[in-house]
């Protein structure tokens, strides 16, 4: 790594962090190699503030180290931390305030950071040492924080169909004129197949890249440093560099994407890929853009080689759902991280750590998750936030394990989907009804693949075989039978309640307590 030339007064310190991995981001408008330089730390608080799985910090760390060495053949001044440096301090704050008594910049310069509690470390660090620190505008993003802060202005509601059409409009996205390509917006009803009996046939494999010898040595410090952290490194072959991101987003819209709409919400036991896009690691490093992601999938779409179902369901994360959860988490934090609208207090299993229940799908992802730092969006959302929700885990508790494990969690995206869709914690801010479900959307959505061979019966919602995601969900239903009624996407949900007798709504009860006790 190189230094700044200590006999020249520095102009610009720019910060970047471990997910600011572009070299148009905004922090380095107005760059002069001659008076500024870049600085870069790897720490130990950023896998150790929630206890990162070993595939996360690999991903971070190997990224990181590829792009610092991107600056270095530019012959841009680097200032650059390793965590195996005898010196290092253990935090950004205190690495930042060792490198500017080392470098003794004017100024700072930093694109906004995706997590809350970084910006207010480095803001009050930066304050500390009397340093003005340029905050720019992160352009990964369609929309500015204060864009969405104008889009709710004034709304009783905050749903995100509004604004992604809002935002489809705005930006010309899937757009024939002004009315929606296709002649509707939503092509759901298309979409969200479950597999038969027979499975998913032949899937094309995903990108994967082998590790070189840079991410070699950062997979062995992981091993060494944190080898009491979850997870594993066996399979790590993710896109750590630019060109691998675009290398896998090719290879995504010409082998996946037709498929991905029909079957985005399938599962299917022991595969951990299908037909999904594994592409949320590489936007969320900023290894790609969001607006060339979804103009990959548009124009596949006008050039006939996806169905508009597939570019519309894929286009509606992007631009949707990412954007979304964005506005929610930066005009609602710090407050937004405490929610708890359902006074959830149960901790989590231990055994979300290892996987090790006799709930096969639960099991399955689980074990997945540990194993890859992976899990599709339906996994995430309906088996393992699912379980979380009806098992009434702490929010706060379930959102750090996911922040902790997912090769992709940075809090921005990570903690609005994970409070408010997954656990309604923010008590339908951001999510229109809570996402619950019985054993039997899961046996539906798997063609009963993730139940065959598992003790527990998903029709069974008492009783010895009844299966423990049946079994809460009534249990939930019941606990939370007042605030459900008033909510009018359950109404049908709660009008089931009626069909069940005194000692069948007891015996619901004492299984669930049971099953809460056990955990």
């Amino acid at each position: 790594m190189t230094t700044p030339d200590p006999a020249q007064p520095l102009r610009h310190l720019v910060l970047v962090l471990g997910d600011q991995l572009d070299l148009h981001a905004s922090a380095f408008d107005g760059f002069d190699p001659a008076q500024d330089a870049v600085w870069m730390a790897e720490v130990a608080e950023e896998s150790t503030h929630v206890w990162s799985s070993q595939p996360r910090i690999a991903l971070f760390l190997a990224a990181m180290r590829h792009f610092a060495a991107e600056l270095t053949a530019r012959g841009w001044a680097l200032h650059y931390t390793r965590l195996d440096d005898p010196a290092n301090t253990g935090s950004l704050a205190t690495e930042l305030r060792r490198a500017v008594q080392a470098l003794r910049p004017a100024g700072l310069v930093l694109t906004a950071p995706g997590d809350w509690r970084v910006l207010h470390a480095l803001q009050s660090e930066a304050k500390a040492l009397g340093l003005p620190l340029d905050l720019r505008d992160d352009r990964h993003f369609y929309a500015t924080v204060r864009d969405f802060a104008a889009h709710a202005r004034g709304r009783k509601q905050l749903r995100m169909e509004h604004f992604y059409r809002a935002m489809r409009q705005q930006h010309g996205v899937l757009m024939d004129g002004d009315q929606p390509a296709g002649g509707q917006w939503n092509f759901d009803a298309d979409n969200r197949e479950a597999f038969g009996k027979d499975g998913p046939g032949a899937v094309p494999e995903p990108a994967r890249f082998a590790p070189d010898a840079i991410t070699r040595e950062v997979l062995a410090l992981v091993q060494q440093r944190f080898a009491s952290h979850p997870g594993s490194l066996d399979d790590f072959a993710w896109p750590i560099t630019r060109a691998q991101a675009l290398a896998a987003l090719d290879r995504f819209v010409r082998e996946r994407l037709p498929q991905f709409g029909r079957w985005q919400d399938a599962l299917w036991p022991g595969q951990a890929w299908l037909w999904h896009a594994h592409l949320s690691a590489a936007l969320n490093l900023k290894l790609l853009t969001a607006r060339e992601v979804v103009a990959a999938a548009e124009a596949a779409w006008r050039a006939g080689a996806v169905p508009i179902a597939s570019a519309e369901g894929f286009i509606r994360q992007i631009l949707g759902w990412r954007e979304y959860v964005r506005g929610i988490y930066w005009t609602r934090m710090p407050e937004y991280a405490q929610s708890n609208a359902l006074d959830a207090h149960a901790p989590l299993p231990a055994w979300f750590w290892s996987g090790d229940t006799d709930m096969a799908c639960l099991r399955d992802a689980l074990t997945q998750t540990l194993r890859t730092g992976y899990a599709h969006h339906i996994q995430r959302l309906m088996i393992v936030g699912l379980y979380a929700l009806l098992l009434g885990v702490e929010p706060r508790g379930i959102s750090d394990w996911f922040l902790a494990v997912y090769v992709d969690a940075v809090e921005w995206v990570e903690l609005p989907n994970v409070i408010g869709m997954s656990q309604f914690a923010d008590g339908g801010l951001m999510a229109s009804k809570p996402y619950i479900a019985s054993g039997k959307y899961i046996a539906r959505m798997s063609a009963g693949s993730l139940c065959r061979g598992c003790r527990f019966d998903p029709a069974q919602r008492t009783g010895e075989r009844a299966c423990p995601y049946t079994v809460l969900y009534w249990d939930f239903l019941l606990h939370h039978e007042a605030l459900l009624a008033a909510n009018p996407r359950m109404g049908m949900q709660v009008k089931n309640l009626a069909r069940l007798g005194a000692d069948e709504r007891a015996r619901i009860q004492s299984q669930a307590q049971a099953i809460r006790e056990a955990a």
